[in-house]
C-alpha cells in the first residue's frame, strides 16, 4: 500500500517514496552546480619544459644541544650569528622556513627563545623536530 497500512487508526508503515524523490532531485542539483563551479577557472594549456622545477624555500636547521651549544645548519653559532644568518637568508628568500631541533634536556625557555628570535626576524614557517618513535612520556622532574 502506498499510504501505509492502518490498524485501528494507527499508521504502521512509512511511505519513503517522497523522501527518495527529494533526494534524487537534490543529487541532480548538486551534480549540475558542481560542474558549473569547476568550469569557472580559465582553461589554458601550459607549455611543457624538460628542466622545470618548483623552487623550494630555504630551510634553516637550528639545533640546541644539552651542553648549551647552538648550531645553524651544522655549524656552531652564537646568538648574534644566528640573527645575522637568519636576516641574510630572508634577504635571499623571503619564504625561508626553519626547523628547530632541541635535545630533550634543553630547557623549554631556550627553545622558546630561539622560536621568538626566528619569528621576530620574519620567518613565518617553522617546525619543531621530534623523534616519532619516542611515544613514552618523559620522566617527571625530581623534587629539590
Amino acid at each position: 500500500m502506498a499510504g501505509g497500512a492502518r490498524k485501528k487508526g494507527m499508521i504502521t508503515d512509512i511511505n519513503v517514496t517522497p523522501l527518495v524523490d527529494i533526494m534524487l532531485v537534490l543529487l541532480i542539483i548538486f551534480m549540475l552546480t558542481a560542474n558549473l563551479i569547476a568550469k569557472q577557472a580559465i582553461e589554458v594549456e601550459l607549455p611543457k619544459a624538460a628542466q622545470g622545477s618548483t623552487p623550494t624555500p630555504t630551510t634553516l636547521a637550528v639545533t640546541l644541544t644539552k651542553d648549551g651549544q647552538m648550531y645553524l645548519n651544522g655549524q656552531p653559532v652564537t646568538p648574534e650569528q644566528l640573527r645575522t644568518s637568519v636576516k641574510a637568508a630572508l634577504v635571499k628568500d623571503p619564504k625561508t622556513q626553519a626547523i628547530i631541533a632541541g635535545d630533550k634536556d634543553v630547557s623549554h625557555g631556550r627553545v622558546v627563545w630561539v622560536l621568538d628570535v626566528i619569528k621576530s626576524l620574519g620567518v613565518i614557517s617553522f617546525a619543531i623536530q621530534i623523534d616519532p618513535t619516542g611515544l613514552t612520556p618523559p620522566s617527571a622532574p625530581k623534587a629539590p
